[in-house]
C-alpha cells in the first residue's frame, strides 16, 4: 500500500470532525512519504507565503522586518526566508534577478514597476494581476491589483 493509499484510512481513523478541525485552520495530515506542501514548494511560492504572512505590517522606509517594510524591505525579508538572498533596492533586485515578459511571469515572481528606466517600486506576484506590496507611508503591507502597465517582470535565481 503507498503512502497516498493510506490517506483514506488515516482521515477514517482520525474522524469527520477532526478532518473538518484540519480543514478549518489550513492544516494538513503527514504522511510518510508524501511530501509537504511546504517541502515540494519553490523559493518563489514560499516567498509569496511570506509576503502573505506580513498583510497589514505598516510601511516605513528602509525598514527590511519583520513587523515593518518598505517595498524592496518586503521582498527581500521573503525571498530571505526562502533561501534567497536580494540586494536592498528595488532597482538593485530587479538588475540581480533574470527579467521575464508578462506571459512568462509566476506566483512569487517580482513586479517592478518603473518610469522610463528609473524602477520605483517592487512586489511580489500573486497571480490574477495582484501583488503582495508595502505601498508607501501610512499604508500596510495588502494584496493589491496591479494598477499600471509600467511594470517589468523578474525572476530570482
Amino acid at each position: 500500500m503507498t503512502a497516498l493509499n493510506r490517506v483514506p484510512s488515516l482521515m477514517a481513523r482520525a474522524g469527520t470532525a477532526s478532518a473538518l478541525t484540519i480543514a478549518a485552520v489550513g492544516g494538513s495530515i503527514v504522511v510518510p512519504g508524501v511530501a509537504s506542501d511546504a517541502a515540494a514548494a519553490s523559493p518563489a511560492t514560499k516567498a509569496l507565503k511570506v509576503a502573505a504572512s506580513k498583510k497589514g505590517s505598516p510601511y516605513k522606509w528602509g525598514a527590511v522586518g519583520p513587523k515593518r517594510f518598505d517595498c524592496s524591505g518586503l521582498t527581500l525579508y521573503s525571498y530571505k526566508k526562502a533561501g534567497k538572498k536580494l540586494p536592498r533596492t528595488a532597482a538593485q533586485q530587479y538588475n540581480k534577478t533574470k527579467h521575464i515578459s508578462a506571459k512568462s511571469r509566476k506566483l512569487g515572481d517580482l513586479v517592478f514597476f518603473h518610469s522610463g528606466s528609473n524602477v520605483y517600486h517592487v512586489g511580489i506576484y500573486a497571480g490574477k494581476g495582484k501583488i503582495w506590496h508595502s505601498p508607501k507611508t501610512g499604508e500596510v503591507v495588502k494584496l493589491q491589483k496591479i494598477w499600471t502597465k509600467s511594470v517589468w517582470y523578474g525572476r530570482v535565481r
